[in-house]
């Protein structure tokens, strides 16, 4: 199973999502294998929530790939009301500065 297969598995079954959507942006990176991605998570449970907590859930249920695989994770969470205001987009990720341990 790929790691964008794992991630969206596991945030589909540890958060009610009403949309959700995992890009693997290691093509962006030095050298990014399935190492690099970002999260656009809509659910209505992050409703009274601060980004913080937000992120903290994400973070708790993707503990083990982010401690062993992940080396990078953009995350956008957002109630339905927010992702309505911003028309469904989430913004793009920069392209890598650098700064690779392997660059040296």
């Amino acid at each position: 199973m790929s790691m964008q297969t794992q991630i969206e598995e596991k945030l589909a079954a540890g958060i009610a999502c009403k949309h959700l959507r995992v890009e693997n942006e290691s093509h962006m990176h030095a050298r990014g294998q399935d190492s690099h991605f970002k999260v656009v998570v809509v659910s209505e449970q992050f409703d009274g929530q601060r980004l913080l907590q937000r992120h903290r859930t994400i973070n708790a249920i993707l503990a083990d790939e982010l401690r062993d695989h992940i080396h990078a994770l953009a995350i956008h969470a957002y109630t339905p009301s927010e992702f309505a205001d911003k028309q469904g987009h989430a913004p793009q990720s920069p392209s890598c500065l650098g700064g690779s341990k392997f660059d040296k």
